[in-house]
């Protein structure tokens, strides 16, 4: 997270959002860290919200206020209806003086509203924009959600949730990497751009170690290597990450195995050492030996929190 002496490169930069829930304030989250003068566009909210205060118009303030508060610290909101004349006149105000729109609207809902990239050029030759959407191109007006990109990109595994939003903050992300890049573009051009990311290609992105076979039970880091894997112990878990082949040698060193091979972190014979290592060792135990003999490992409770 952002310090009060990280670097702000973005100090002075102008951001409009009308991007709502998660994938947009994240984005302008992160922006807003890096310096830039973030301004977020809601609709008309409706009743107050469990603690009593009026209800913002985006969801994610009724879904977790401490979401919704964190992503907004520093960020200008305003109220705005855009499907009225004022609420539009208003907002066209607001881009005269932004360098960026990052919208979250389906491309129709956009070009309802006058805000479609042909649109903004004409009323806002400066002004780049950068969309998220579900999927890209002509799939850009089909619904999902976070769980249906990673499903879609193999990254959901039988009936269990997924512990995160993880294309929603890669989508996140990607839309930071697009604005600067949208911002270099204008600044070396003198016109707008005009970028698209996409979820389900965030998905696509994160689940590439899975394609290439990292990650499937029998890859280096998907199971198969002894030194990579998560091991019960007296009181709770240990991640083990003794990946690299010094590490290794660390863990086997204290383990009690022979002096390893390259063969020897596959075998099962070196899965079963471990194994029965980690679960004769209490998670204090198991700390202080990675501290004494340099081995990467994390330990964790009995369950997942």
């Amino acid at each position: 997270m952002a310090t009060a002496t990280s670097p702000r490169p973005l100090r002075g930069t102008r951001i409009v959002s009308l991007a709502l829930n998660l994938p947009g304030p994240a984005a302008l989250m992160r922006l807003q860290q890096l310096g830039a003068r973030c301004l977020k566009v809601e609709p008309p909210g409706a009743g107050t919200l469990p603690s009593g205060r009026p209800a913002p118009g985006d969801g994610m303030a009724w879904h977790s206020p401490q979401a919704y508060d964190q992503m907004h610290a520093g960020v200008r909101t305003l109220t705005l209806d855009l499907k009225s004349e004022r609420g539009r006149a208003r907002l066209a105000t607001e881009l005269d003086r932004a360098e960026v729109l990052l919208t979250s609207f389906r491309p129709s809902a956009l070009a309802r509203l006058g805000l479609s990239w042909r649109a903004l050029q004409r009323a806002h030759p400066r002004l780049s924009l950068v969309e998220i959407v579900g999927a890209p191109g002509e799939r850009a007006e089909e619904p999902g959600h976070d769980l249906t990109y990673l499903a879609e990109s193999g990254l959901v595994l039988g009936t269990e949730l997924p512990p995160t939003l993880l294309a929603d903050m890669a989508g996140a992300l990607l839309a930071v990497e697009a604005t600067l890049t949208a911002l270099l573009q204008a600044r070396a051009s003198g016109r707008g751009a005009h970028r698209q990311i996409a979820l389900s290609e965030a998905a696509i992105w994160l689940a590439l170690p899975r394609t290439w076979g990292l990650t499937t039970p029998d890859g280096v880091v998907g199971g198969a290597y002894a030194g990579y894997r998560i091991y019960p112990c007296k009181d709770g878990r240990v991640a083990v990450a003794a990946l690299e082949p010094h590490f290794f040698a660390r863990l086997a060193h204290v383990v009690g195995l022979p002096a390893p091979d390259a063969r020897t972190p596959f075998t099962p014979e070196a899965r079963a050492a471990i194994a029965a290592w980690a679960a004769g060792k209490t998670r204090r135990q198991l700390d202080a030996l990675a501290s004494r003999h340099d081995i990467p490992l994390y330990t964790l409770g009995q369950e997942n929190p």
